[in-house]
């Protein structure tokens, strides 16, 4: 028998519509003052455009070398999240299987990390970075990006890790499978969720990241796309006309990435939570 359509569920559908239109709002004005004048956007930033200035995408393009920014921006993107979902799995893995004090303790430890806030090792970390001689390099920001991601990842793939039964490892081991072998071979693919999850994470935060890159990055030709955007914003003037299309130049390639693989997220840290 179909259920009846109950006048509560229709008020809380038209809530959740209207709910979801506020969290969209920023996107419309971000979109649509990025095709305006300067003088169009100050004069009344809600309304439409009189007409589209497609040009002011060109000029984004050019002020903020978007290909340079772009190049930057994935390199330091792919190398930090492929590491970091690889390291952290095989530190899960073995944190699971090797389930000693000194594990525990370490796991213990991880987590902790994720409670401190960035702004109180700000400095020391930035000494650190210093005294290593990886400031003003790509390096030294992977580098840093990989030991604030750990906690998390590690988090994350060490509640999934638990689901794999342990029968299957055994197997392996039985015909012959170094652990090794039994990591890469059987492990890591039934991980796939969890990794997904731990890459799509990952790469929200590094890509948009902007306090990081500002404290490494000095040199204008290792800028990423934060940075480059940034750039449009002074102390006295703000180019909105050109800041806002390299904000939808700079986003546009992030949101596709999500938008493809926005499903894994759920499914990860779903399979993570109720079967470990």
């Amino acid at each position: 028998m179909q259920k009846r359509y109950s006048g509560r569920l229709f008020a809380t559908e038209i809530i959740m519509v209207i709910v979801a239109l506020l969290f969209l709002s920023p996107f419309y004005f971000l979109l649509v003052n990025s095709v305006k004048t300067f003088g169009e956007i100050m004069s009344n930033s809600a309304s439409w455009p009189t007409t589209f200035q497609w040009s002011n995408f060109t000029k984004a393009w050019e002020l903020t070398r978007f290909p340079q920014a772009f190049t930057n921006s994935l390199v330091i993107t792919v190398i930090s999240v492929v590491i970091l979902a690889l390291l952290s799995a095989m530190g899960a893995y073995r944190m699971v299987r090797a389930n000693t004090l000194f594990n525990r303790l370490l796991f213990f430890l991880f987590i902790a990390a994720m409670v401190i806030p960035f702004q109180s090792i700000m400095i020391p970390l930035m000494r650190i970075v210093n005294e290593l001689g990886v400031n003003n390099s790509k390096l030294g920001l992977i580098i840093t990006y990989l030991g604030l991601g750990a906690p998390m990842s590690l988090f994350l793939f060490h509640g999934f890790v638990k689901s794999i039964p342990l029968e299957i490892e055994e197997a392996a081991t039985v015909d012959g499978c170094t652990s090794i072998g039994v990591f890469f071979r059987m492990v890591l693919p039934m991980l796939r969720p969890m990794i997904m999850t731990v890459v799509v994470l990952n790469c929200l935060w590094i890509w948009n990241d902007y306090l990081l890159p500002s404290l490494i990055l000095q040199r204008p030709h290792m800028r990423t796309i934060p940075l480059a955007t940034f750039s449009f914003f002074g102390e006295y003037t703000k180019q909105w006309d050109i800041a806002l299309p390299a904000l939808v130049l700079g986003i546009t390639p992030i949101i596709a990435f999500f938008l493809m693989l926005q499903r894994y997220i759920v499914e990860g840290i779903a399979a993570g939570s109720v079967k470990g």
